[in-house]
C-alpha cells in the first residue's frame, strides 16, 4: 500500500483553521507551502506524535475509503 497523502481539504474537513494550522506546522517544522500545494505523506505528520496529526490522517483515510467505494 502506498503512503496516504494528507491534503489541505482533509484538514479543513475537521474544521481546523489555517492560522492555527500554520502555527502547528511551524511548531513541528513542517512545510506549510508544500502541504497546501501538494499535501504531505501521512507518516511525516504522524511522526510528530500529535493527536491533531492523527485526526487529520484519519480524515484522509476516510476520504480515500470513500473515493475507492465511489469508484474514483
Amino acid at each position: 500500500m502506498t503512503d496516504i497523502l494528507v491534503t489541505h481539504g482533509d484538514m479543513r474537513s475537521l474544521g481546523y483553521c489555517n492560522r492555527g494550522a500554520r502555527e502547528w506546522f511551524a511548531r513541528h517544522q513542517l512545510d506549510w507551502s508544500e502541504f497546501i500545494d501538494q499535501g504531505l505523506p501521512a507518516p511525516l505528520l504522524l511522526a510528530t506524535g500529535d493527536s491533531m496529526a492523527e485526526d487529520v490522517v484519519a480524515a484522509a483515510r476516510a476520504r480515500i475509503g470513500l473515493e475507492v467505494n465511489d469508484g474514483r
